[in-house]
């Protein structure tokens, strides 16, 4: 992997390879960063695949070594990033590339910098800057074995302290780094215990009413179930589902590293070093597809990924382009959204609750108990039928809200805390982590197969089931929609069958006729 400087007697040139990382959807891959220095007229030349940001790196690169007040002879030099048929982007590079131009001139020995992975980008002064993507890195180092050194910039040592036991070095600007080569041994940085970013508080107990939105919202937890909010402006959608975190079982550990991994991949990390509450994504209706679901020239994570193990929340789900909503049904489906280019195919995990409100009709105020609604019913059809019967057959729980009456605002809620709600559902979460434990990555009821749930079903639960299906023509997928927030109600019970009494109340929140299904 390490090549030190070679001389020939009849050509002055000389080789060097450092070792570094990038990353590509959420995983990370090894890069070596290979530089040839030989005679001809001065020229920097990057290849490997690199975009504009990788190729500025040579302007960025030469100027921190002319300020850190390292004189480099003029030469051609020729720097490869391998592999080389992996699209590079980002400045990560700029730090290797800079240490393996360094070996290539002999002002740095090789054998320095061969247990050594470098990741960071250069100022112009020679600084050390954070980038983006760390965590996925020293994840890679760590489960690919061995000892190697992550040298990155210092405002990133937080972040990559998450992975424990991987050795960090954390110069602030490259004259220090290669002081500490030439000296023989890189320093190991401190371990930082970062801030970690959680969510506002927001508490169930804030709610006044809405005792069945409440139950539902319990559920969708318990369960990890999607949910439609379905009412006039004032009726609490937005409320409730601000608070849906609140009763969300803490992430594990594991999830917590996937959580900051994708964050760190998005740059929206800022001054945390991790994230240490479910994530609540809620975008703006006028959102683009690739900004909801991932994508680009160069593909990112979109909401639906940086909602991982958390809640995205779509309000006003109507206004929102079709296209952007028909393009949530795989990650709804699968958990993950694929995306493909030419050149590769990029998988983020997007396993995610959905919480959508919508009104109920064009002027808002259909069933309202006090306002009048101004509709006509083809305009009413027509606003519904935005939404198309796949999608919404993809969503578990169904709610309609009533306006709470304004006298009752007043009062006190006397309703439970999240903190009493939240036991419930960890109770209910616990049940099915042990149930599904020879599962792989199948934590809760929405991720199992409702087929395979049948088998719990009581004789009189199965009987209803399947007479609730014909006069409600609901879909195989609805239908095994049902039985997992059946399933999910028994667990709040702490019941091991499903009986009818569970499999009721899932029926109560889907579409009652198969116009408003289709709709």
């Amino acid at each position: 992997m390490m090549t030190g400087a070679r001389t020939s007697r009849t050509t002055w040139r000389m080789l060097a390879a450092v070792r570094s990382a990038a990353v590509l959807g959420v995983d990370a891959y090894d890069v070596t960063v290979e530089v040839d220095c030989t005679r001809g007229l001065p020229q920097w030349t990057i290849v490997g695949m690199a975009a504009g940001s990788v190729k500025e790196s040579r302007e960025r690169v030469s100027s921190a070594l002319a300020n850190a007040g390292i004189d480099l002879p003029p030469r051609r030099i020729t720097c490869n990033l391998a592999p080389a048929d992996v699209a590079k982007t980002g400045t990560a590079f700029d730090l290797p590339i800079a240490v393996a131009v360094l070996v290539a001139f002999g002002i740095v020995d090789a054998e320095r910098v061969k247990d050594a992975v470098f990741l960071g980008e250069l100022g112009l002064d020679g600084s050390v800057r954070p980038v983006r993507g760390v965590l996925p890195v020293a994840r890679r180092l760590l489960h690919g074995g061995g000892r190697s050194t992550l040298v990155l910039p210092k405002p990133n040592v937080a972040e990559a302290s998450l992975v424990r036991e991987l050795p960090l070095c954390a110069p602030s600007s490259i004259t220090e780094l290669v002081e500490w080569l030439r000296s023989g041994a890189l320093p190991v940085a401190d371990r930082v215990i970062g801030r970690a970013s959680e969510p506002a508080s927001a508490d169930f107990a804030e709610v006044i009413g809405q005792e069945s939105a409440k139950r539902a919202l319990e559920i969708a937890a318990a369960g990890g179930h999607n949910v439609l909010l379905i009412g006039p402006p004032g009726a609490g959608k937005t409320m409730l589902a601000r608070r849906l975190p609140s009763i969300l079982p803490a992430l594990s550990e594991e999830e917590t590293l996937e959580v900051t991994a994708i964050h760190s991949i998005a740059g929206l990390l800022g001054d945390s070093a991790s994230i240490a509450g479910r994530p609540f994504r809620a975008p703006h209706h006028s959102v683009s597809t690739a900004g909801l679901v991932g994508g680009g020239s160069s593909p990112r994570p979109g909401e639906v990924s940086l909602a991982h193990h958390g809640v995205l929340f779509l309000d006003e789900l109507l206004e929102f382009p079709r296209h952007a909503l028909e393009a949530l049904r795989q990650p709804l489906e699968d958990g993950r959204v694929m995306i493909a280019r030419a050149s590769s195919v990029v998988c983020f995990p997007a396993r995610f609750t959905l919480v959508a409100a919508m009104n109920p009709c064009p002027c808002s105020y259909a069933g309202h108990p006090t306002k009048v609604c101004i509709c006509a019913e083809g305009e009413i059809h027509r606003y519904r039928s935005r939404l198309s019967g796949p999608l919404l057959d993809r969503i578990d729980l169904h709610l309609t809200l009533s306006p709470v009456p304004l006298q009752l605002l007043g009062s006190s809620s006397g309703a439970e805390s999240s903190v009493t709600v939240r036991q419930r559902v960890e109770d209910a979460r616990e049940r099915q982590r042990t149930r599904y434990a020879s599962q792989d990555r199948v934590a809760s009821n929405a991720q199992v197969s409702g087929r395979s749930l049948l088998l719990t079903l009581a004789g009189d639960a199965k009987q209803l089931l399947h007479s609730a299906a014909e006069s409600l023509a609901l879909s195989a997928r609805a239908y095994h929609r049902v039985v997992k927030v059946a399933r999910t109600i028994a667990d709040l019970a702490h019941e091991e069958e499903i009986c009818a009494v569970h499999v009721a109340e899932a029926l109560r929140y889907r579409p009652q006729s198969s116009r408003e299904s289709a709709a």
